[in-house]
């Protein structure tokens, strides 16, 4: 009796089947007859979603198992990553407070009130730039009142832009980096190297390639395109460690007889909104 149970189970299992398919063949047959009545075409079609359903369900969880599994791994790499970098930053930034330390204990020890690299800042909005002297010089809305003196060096963005050449009680003229008056607006800057750096002075800014030319340059031996350019702190009116760009190429001079640096300014020197003056604080500077 069990075996035909059994088999009874069997013989209903392959009816189903067959009735499934059967009437998946008489829908597809009479799916475009219009005398067909819409009934027999509904019921096959809802046997067949059901039949398909039952067979996709699986299958479809298995896929979402799946994604969901790599968007998990992804998220656990990601956070694992992160704590990584959280920690080296951790460890940077003690490390940086130990150097500050060591900095500050050590200027009181030779009674230093300033190095070539201690600075403020004091950020500006540009008041106005006139078209005939777009290049040369702009207006900036802090003054004596701000503790604006003349000289210091201005920047915009990440690159320097120029110095103040006249300060008024709420207001302060720069003359642009970028002037075509080659007596005036020069710095003293260094080219950073592997082995040594590079000095020279950056005199002038040759308008028809939108390049600072660097000139007075102790040696070209070593002088690759690429490297950075900063600020050298020689004079006394500007502080080292100022960006000033990078390292566009060499070139002769027109008479071919010294090397010049174009370098590539590290600010838009044709657009600019707002600056950041910078105060020196070495003793005796302002």
């Amino acid at each position: 009796m069990q075996k035909f149970f059994s088999n009874k189970k069997l013989i209903i299992l392959m009816i189903l089947i067959i009735v499934t398919f059967g009437l998946l063949a008489v829908t597809v047959n009479i799916r475009d007859k219009k005398s067909t009545p819409p009934v027999v075409q509904q019921v096959g079609n809802d046997v067949v979603s059901v039949v398909g359903g039952v067979f996709a369900y699986p299958t479809n969880a298995v896929k979402n198992a799946t994604s969901e599994f790599s968007d998990l791994y992804n998220t656990y790499s990601e956070n694992k990553r992160l704590k990584t970098r959280i920690g080296e930053l951790a460890q940077n930034q003690a490390k940086l407070e130990v150097v500050q330390d060591e900095n500050k204990k050590l200027k009181q020890e030779l009674k230093l009130n300033g190095t070539l690299t201690d600075y403020s800042t004091v950020n500006a909005s540009v008041l106005s730039r006139s078209p005939s002297s777009w290049q040369n010089y702009l207006t900036i809305n802090r003054g004596q009142t701000s503790g604006i003196k003349k000289n210091m060096p201005v920047m915009s963005g990440k690159g320097l832009i120029g110095r103040i050449i006249e300060v008024d009680k709420v207001s302060s003229k720069v003359e642009l980096i970028s002037t075509n008056n080659e007596l005036n607006d020069k710095f003293a800057a260094e080219i950073l190297g592997d082995n040594k750096n590079v000095t020279g002075v950056v005199s002038r800014y040759d308008s028809s390639t939108g390049d600072l030319v660097m000139e007075n340059v102790n040696s070209t031996k070593d002088i690759k395109k690429g490297q950075s350019v900063i600020t050298s702190g020689l004079g006394g009116l500007t502080p080292r460690g100022l960006y000033i760009g990078k390292v566009y190429g060499i070139k002769k001079d027109n008479y071919g007889m010294t090397n010049s640096v174009y370098i590539t300014p590290a600010a838009e020197l044709r657009n600019f909104t707002v600056v950041t003056v910078i105060k020196s604080s070495v003793h005796g500077e302002n």
